[in-house]
C-alpha cells in the first residue's frame, strides 16, 4: 500500500503483495491475478461474534447483557495504523499487524436502561484471517441490540416504535424515528401480528435505530416483508430509511444496502496425514456465495435531513448498519419466528417456521 486511499485493508492486498515478491525474486515486473475462486477462497473474512443477551424484568425493562464474544486475534487489535510499503522502504519504524477495526462500538444499546451491563469478552484467535467488514462490527451488534430490544418490547406487549421512543433522550434520534414512522404509516400493535396459519404468504413491518458509534450519523430503518411459508423465502418489498449526517454534500451518495440475506461463507472439513484438522472455504463462487440481484432489490424510501449548522459525517457506513436489525423484526412480525443467525436464508427460514408450528 503506498499511502492514503485504500479503505479498510484493502491496502493489505495479498496479490500485490505476491507480485512485489516474485518480482524481487526474478528481477522483472510480475503481474499477479486471483481468479474468483482464489479470491474468494482466501480472503480475509469479517470477524464473527456470538451474543448472550437477557432481560430479568420485562416490565420494567431492565436489561443485562452477559457477554459478547468476537473471533478476534487480539495480538493485532486496534492498530495505529496500517502498514505502508513507502515507510518500510525509509526505514521508518511502524507498528505491523492486521486489524479488524473497532469492532466492539454500539455494543451497548441507545436506549435510557436501568441495570445495563455490556461485556466484550475478546477470543484469543480466530480460525480465518479476519480483516475490516464495512461498518466494523457496529452491523453485528446493532443487529443483536435491536432484535433484543425488539424481543423485550414484544414481551411486555408494547409497540416497537413506541418502547424505543420512551426510552430515547437524544432529539435527533426521535426525529428519525417519527420520520421513518410517517412514511410508512406506521399504526401502533405490538409485534408480532395475529399470525394467520392458513396463509401461503405472512407480511410484516420492522424497524431498527442506531446513532453510529454514539456519536456521528444517525440512522432509522423501516421494513416491510413477504415470507413464503412453503420455501421460507424472504422477499423485502419496501424499506423506508431516515439519516441524519449533519451537513450534506451529497445527497445521491446516501444510499443503504444489504447482506443479510445470502451472504455466507462455508467451510467443509478437511483431515491433513499430520492428524491435524484445517478449514477450506467452499463458497468459491457466485452460485454457492449468492448476492442480491437488481430485480430482488426492494422500493426504496429515503429522507436525509440537511443540518446546516452542523459538521458533516459519514454517510455509507452508518445506512448499512440497522438493515439486518430491521429485517429480523420485520420477519418477527410477519411470522413471529425470531431469525438470530446471519444469512437469513430460505432453508433456516423454513426450519425456524416449522419449529415454531
Amino acid at each position: 500500500m503506498d499511502g492514503a486511499g485504500s479503505y479498510g485493508a484493502n491496502g493489505a492486498d495479498d496479490a500485490a503483495a505476491e507480485a512485489a515478491l516474485l518480482s524481487k525474486a526474478v528481477g522483472r515486473p510480475v503481474r499477479v491475478q486471483w481468479s474468483r475462486q482464489e479470491e474468494h477462497g482466501s480472503t480475509p473474512r469479517g470477524p464473527p461474534s456470538s451474543w448472550s443477551c437477557g432481560a430479568p424484568s420485562t416490565r420494567t425493562a431492565r436489561w443485562r447483557r452477559g457477554r459478547r464474544r468476537r473471533g478476534l486475534p487480539i495480538s493485532t487489535a486496534n492498530l495505529p495504523n496500517t502498514p505502508l510499503v513507502s515507510l518500510d522502504a525509509a526505514g521508518i519504524p511502524q507498528t505491523q499487524g492486521r486489524a479488524s477495526g473497532l469492532i466492539y462500538q454500539n455494543v451497548d444499546p441507545p436506549y435510557a436502561m436501568p441495570n445495563l451491563s455490556a461485556v466484550v469478552h475478546w477470543v484469543a484467535d480466530a480460525p480465518l484471517r479476519t480483516a475490516p467488514l464495512r461498518a466494523p462490527g457496529k452491523i453485528a451488534n446493532t443487529f443483536a441490540v435491536e432484535s433484543f430490544t425488539d424481543e423485550i418490547a414484544a414481551l411486555a406487549r408494547v409497540d416497537p416504535l413506541e418502547f424505543r421512543l420512551r426510552r430515547l433522550s437524544n432529539p435527533r434520534g426521535v426525529e428519525v424515528l417519527k420520520r421513518v414512522a410517517a412514511r410508512m404509516g406506521w399504526q401502533p400493535r405490538p409485534s408480532p401480528r395475529p399470525v394467520n396459519r392458513r396463509a401461503a404468504v405472512l407480511t410484516g413491518r420492522g424497524l431498527a435505530y442506531v446513532h453510529y458509534k454514539h456519536e456521528e450519523t444517525i440512522v432509522a430503518m423501516g421494513m416491510e416483508v413477504a415470507v413464503e411459508r412453503a420455501t421460507g423465502r424472504i422477499r423485502v418489498t419496501r424499506v423506508v430509511a431516515a439519516q441524519d449526517c449533519g451537513l450534506v454534500i451529497n445527497r445521491t451518495a446516501c444510499r443503504p444496502s444489504s447482506r443479510a440475506i445470502f451472504s455466507k461463507r462455508s467451510r467443509a472439513r478437511c483431515t491433513r496425514r499430520s492428524s491435524t484438522t484445517a478449514t477450506r472455504v467452499t463458497t468459491v463462487d457466485w452460485a454457492s456465495y449468492p448476492i442480491l440481484t437488481f430485480p430482488e432489490v426492494p422500493k426504496l424510501e429515503l429522507e436525509v435531513i440537511q443540518r446546516l449548522d452542523q459538521p458533516p459525517l459519514g454517510a455509507g457506513e452508518a445506512a448499512s448498519t440497522p438493515v439486518g436489525a430491521a429485517l429480523a423484526n420485520a420477519v418477527f412480525d410477519a411470522t413471529g419466528v425470531r431469525l438470530r443467525t446471519v444469512p437469513f436464508r430460505p432453508d433456516r427460514v423454513k426450519t425456524a417456521l416449522a419449529g415454531r408450528s
